[in-house]
């Protein structure tokens, strides 16, 4: 019964920049542009450890008390399927797709349907998801041989406190000027359809993966809209299940465990505390709540909005 609090681990990327250091208080390389913070991650090439003990969430996975961890709604598998990053996109990432279920295995690749939750945008922020209207495999090739694939992309802008599902095979790239949440299947594939003709400092392109992207391209996918919310139920999905609710000062939030599910728990804007440790979690702090955990009590502090995290 515990409430963690894991060590980010920071990216490097080259659309990346300092917000997640200067707004959610990540602690951030010298002199790197920092495009993500990967918070709860169990995979062979990077692992979440719980702070100040060294113990990692994969250790947590694959050890006895996994469902006393995790709750009974804990699937089989090697490794914990859900991942969590914070995005920093101060320039444009590139236009891609990650390959539904049915083409992932074929192509050498892992599924991967997530969730954004804007946390911050700027004036004019925008995101790409789906296909416009009216385009097809035979639009997006000829656009995409003259060098105009972009145009083939729904455009939507975007606000603090909004969200967007991108189910794998999906079309989509986070514009300039976004803060993003990212809840994710536990998975590393991207195939880039276009990167905007960018180069990094020693001018070097970063690799298409044209072929595969247009294998993985859900083509009858046009115009979706941002998550509509039922009260504070964001999103339900095959993989795990968002919920945002708001905290007024004084007002005191009582989260009960059902046994069922682990609660990750990330305080998006202002600050709560949290009653048995006295704690008080400002704008931008995550917490892992392990599913035999009875019940947390938080009080806010300042207006507050929290997301939390869950098996469906």
């Amino acid at each position: 019964m515990a409430i963690w609090k894991f060590e980010p681990l920071a990216q490097e990327r080259i659309w990346g920049g300092r917000n997640l250091e200067e707004k959610f208080g990540r602690i951030l390389p010298e002199g790197k542009k920092i495009g993500e913070t990967w918070e709860l991650v169990d995979r062979p090439e990077a692992q979440s450890v719980v702070e100040g003990t060294g113990q990692t969430l994969g250790s947590f996975w694959s050890g006895t008390d996994r469902k006393k961890i995790f709750g009974s709604r804990a699937p089989d598998g090697l490794r914990f399927p859900i991942l969590i990053k914070l995005l920093d996109a101060q320039d444009k990432l590139s236009l891609q797709v990650h390959p539904p279920a049915g083409k992932a295995k074929e192509l050498g690749g892992e599924p991967k349907t997530e969730m954004w939750f804007f946390l911050e945008t700027k004036t004019g922020a925008e995101i790409f998801a789906g296909l416009k209207n009216g385009v097809g495999r035979v639009e997006f090739e000829k656009a995409l041989s003259m060098g105009k694939v972009s145009e083939c992309f729904h455009r939507l802008g975007t606000e603090a406190g909004q969200a967007m599902f991108l189910p794998s095979g999906r079309v989509h790239a986070i514009g300039a000027g976004n803060v993003i949440l990212e809840i994710q299947q536990n998975s590393d594939t991207t195939y880039r359809v276009d990167d905007w003709g960018r180069k990094d400092e020693r001018g070097k392109s970063r690799e298409l993966h044209v072929k595969q992207a247009l294998e993985s391209i859900q083509w009858k996918d046009h115009e979706p809209a941002m998550v509509q919310p039922r009260g504070e139920r964001l999103l339900v999905c095959d993989f795990f299940k968002v919920k945002r609710w708001w905290v007024a000062p004084g007002e005191i939030r009582e989260i009960i465990s059902d046994g069922k599910t682990f609660r990750y728990l990330f305080v998006a804007d202002g600050r709560v505390k949290e009653e048995e440790s006295g704690e008080e979690w400002s704008k931008g702090a995550a917490r892992f709540v392990t599913a035999d955990h009875e019940a947390v009590i938080l009080q806010g502090v300042e207006e507050s909005t929290v997301v939390e995290v869950e098996f469906p």
